[in-house]
């Protein structure tokens, strides 16, 4: 399957709310496993943003694209999508969404404001992160020894902790396991590491791009 490359000097267009919704629906009606929820995809694309550079510069689109919706078919196998044009659309969105990603990094992320799935009771409203931080591992496993030995930093350890509690752990490549189902069933406590993943992000930008 032959994919359009990322142009990181190409306009910057983001997607409306309209979009967004449209990126969600299609991707929660594609019927395989291995799918990326919206806010999933948005953890994906903003770690090949904030980690290493020679990640993104490094692999083609094809390397990375199609696990958004759980890798490309075989011959056999027939497309997850119900047309070339509804899989063309996925694509042009998602680099779209990518290059503003970028975008709003390059500009100091003052703007930037994660994806996150949101769950009002009463009067508050609850964060869940697990999804984008999980999608933002999947990235990480891209590429897993290009991250260096930054999950293990002393200076970054804590900051990076909600991240890689949230997103399930980076298994053999990391100490810091994810959280029990327990603690996945505690709102209150997904939404407190929810909102500290941020620092975390704009700390591995820092790291990567600004050390």
């Amino acid at each position: 399957m032959i994919y359009p490359d990322y142009d990181a000097n190409s306009p910057i267009t983001p997607l409306e709310p309209a979009e967004l919704d449209a990126i969600d629906n299609a991707l929660s009606s594609l019927p395989q496993d291995g799918v990326m929820t919206l806010d999933g995809l948005d953890g994906y694309l903003t770690a090949l943003v904030v980690g290493p550079a020679k990640v993104l510069g490094s692999l083609t689109t094809a390397q990375w694209l199609p696990l958004v919706w759980g890798g490309d078919p075989d011959e056999d196998s027939a497309s997850p999508f119900a047309s070339k044009r509804q899989r063309k659309n996925m694509v042009v969105a998602v680099l779209r969404h990518l290059r503003h990603l970028a975008a709003q990094f390059d500009a100091g992320a003052e703007d930037w404001q994660p994806i996150f799935s949101l769950a009002e009771h009463g009067e508050r409203e609850w964060a869940d992160a697990c999804d984008w931080c999980a999608g933002f591992l999947q990235a990480v496993d891209l590429q897993p020894e290009a991250w260096g030995d930054v999950w293990d930093s002393d200076a970054l350890g804590a900051a990076l902790a909600p991240l890689l509690q949230l997103g399930g752990g980076l298994g053999e490549a990391g100490d810091e396991e994810g959280l029990d189902q327990e603690d996945l069933n505690d709102a209150q406590m997904v939404d407190t590491l929810s909102r500290l993943v941020p620092e975390a992000v704009v700390a591995l930008r820092a790291h990567f791009h600004l050390g």
